[in-house]
């Protein structure tokens, strides 16, 4: 993603240059300039999201795996038994 913030802010500094050298004023290119940057800035914010999305589906996928000391669930522990099959030790 940072390459793609770093092409966009590029681009938000390149166009108003260009436009500026082909004679269009500078307020112009000064709005093209903040147009291309709500632009950009949208785009981050879209794209962040959507990689959350997807971490987050990822994580949902492969939800298994829960780690190395957390619980699976009721009568995990090891060596307890429950129920009526249990015999008293004398």
């Amino acid at each position: 993603m940072g390459d793609v913030v770093r092409w966009a802010a590029f681009s938000c500094v390149l166009v108003p240059v260009v436009l500026v050298g082909y004679g269009i004023s500078l307020a112009g290119a000064g709005g093209a300039a903040l147009g291309l940057a709500a632009v950009t800035g949208v785009c981050r914010v879209l794209l962040r999201h959507s990689e959350r999305g997807a971490a987050r589906q990822l994580a949902e996928q492969n939800g298994g795996h829960r780690g190395r000391h957390s619980r699976t669930g009721t009568g995990a522990h090891r060596g307890v038994r429950y129920g009526s099959e249990s015999t008293p030790v004398d």
